[in-house]
């Protein structure tokens, strides 16, 4: 199965120039000293906050549901923080994009229990799966992953077709082969084999038709149930996964935990409560970089009002 997505002349049509002149300062963004390049996007996260209402009401929204003891004042400092981290995390993806691999990886730290596992899963021949979280990070733990695992994942297309072949390009950079999510779960699990991780990012709200209610955070959430059932099928360990950026080091640190215990079970409420508490959990290391622009409380019970 081929990587990425052909390069074609259409690319080049006129429409495009402009992405590509934005691309070109990209370029010279991701070489700036790490301080620079955070001021800037320190700048361009308060910018967000400030006139980006709607994004700055669904932040503030997933705050005040996860930290219901905060005052309305912390609460809008919190927001500030991570939209703050996201103008980081925006710029830095210039770093992901454009340095040489040999450099991107030396600012990279793989850590966590989970590392050990991992290795020793593949050793006895057992299918594994990557749970990663959104944070703002979270396209640099293929990076931190794929100089010791063979990878493979879903991604979701994005209208500009030039930014969606860069995308790609990026990812293969650092694993086998990636699959649109609108191929279905049938081609993620038919390529699950041992010595192959496959790469799920499992606290996104898609609805409740493959999804059930859980507490995330004390309040009912749909929560996928996809994970487990892929576990299931595959006999696969499943490792939650957290990115975050160490400003003390300037490192990317892809924290890997340790496997889930009685995932999957019979059940498929308490496989839910399971993976919330283990996203959770990971949340906790660094809950300002956590990318709470999703409406991860988008799906309601019946009878339930919109949250946002």
């Amino acid at each position: 199965m081929k990587c990425g997505i052909p390069f074609t002349r259409g690319l080049l049509h006129p429409r495009f120039w402009l992405t590509w002149l934005g691309l070109g300062l990209g370029v010279g963004i991701a070489w700036l000293p790490v301080s620079f390049r955070h001021l800037l996007g320190k700048g361009l996260g308060t910018i967000i906050f400030r006139y980006n209402l709607k994004r700055r009401h669904v932040v503030q929204t997933n705050l005040q549901l996860a930290f219901p003891h905060l005052t309305p004042r912390l609460i809008q400092k919190k927001a500030l923080i991570s939209l703050q981290w996201y103008g980081r995390a925006m710029l830095d993806y210039c770093v992901l994009f454009f340095l040489p691999a040999a450099r991107l990886q030396r600012r990279i730290r793989l850590e966590g229990e989970g590392k050990k596992q991992v290795d020793q899963a593949i050793v006895n021949g057992d299918n594994v799966i990557i749970l990663l979280m959104h944070s703002a990070w979270l396209d640099f733990a293929p990076a931190g992953l794929g100089t010791d695992y063979a990878l493979y994942g879903s991604y979701k297309p994005v209208k500009n077709p030039v930014i969606n072949w860069l995308m790609a390009k990026s990812r293969c950079r650092h694993v086998d082969f990636v699959i649109a999510r609108e191929e279905g779960m049938i081609k993620l699990v038919r390529s699950l084999k041992p010595g192959r991780l496959l790469i799920f990012l499992p606290d996104e709200d898609l609805g409740d038709e493959h999804a059930d209610f859980a507490p995330f955070f004390g309040i009912p959430k749909a929560t996928l149930n996809t994970p487990a059932r892929i576990a299931r099928l595959k006999k696969a360990r499943c490792f939650p996964c957290f990115t975050y950026y160490d400003e003390k080091k300037a490192q990317y640190c892809v924290h890997l935990d340790a496997a889930l215990t009685a995932f999957p079970s019979s059940n498929a409420l308490k496989d839910a409560e399971i993976l919330n508490n283990s996203i959770e959990r990971l949340i906790s290391i660094e809950p300002d970089q956590y990318m709470w622009l999703l409406r991860y409380y988008k799906t309601r019970p019946e009878g339930e009002v919109s949250l946002y």
